[in-house]
């Protein structure tokens, strides 16, 4: 397999799973991070979980993927963000 082979066919609906400590301005932070990689993200279908003490919380964002490129870019700037603890 090469490096510009994918296991995903494009376009295609991709979860992305991000998770932080529950702070007031994290979910607009990460939606703001979702939306300039994927702008047609539709806020609507957000999942938003808080964890059991409500000490974290867990957004699922599912784009419209149109690439690999795109993909690898948005995964990198979350996961460089301070707010976020872990993407996948």
């Amino acid at each position: 397999m090469t490096e510009q082979t994918s296991l995903i066919e494009y376009p295609c609906d991709f979860p992305i799973k991000i998770m932080g400590r529950h702070h007031e301005a994290f979910t607009q932070t990460i939606l703001m991070i979702v939306k300039r990689h994927a702008p047609d993200f539709d806020e609507a279908t957000l999942e938003v979980r808080a964890s059991r003490n409500g000490a974290y919380l867990s957004l699922t964002c599912t784009i419209c993927a149109t690439s690999r490129i795109q993909l690898d870019a948005l995964y990198q700037e979350l996961h460089d963000h301070p707010m976020v603890m872990i993407v996948f």
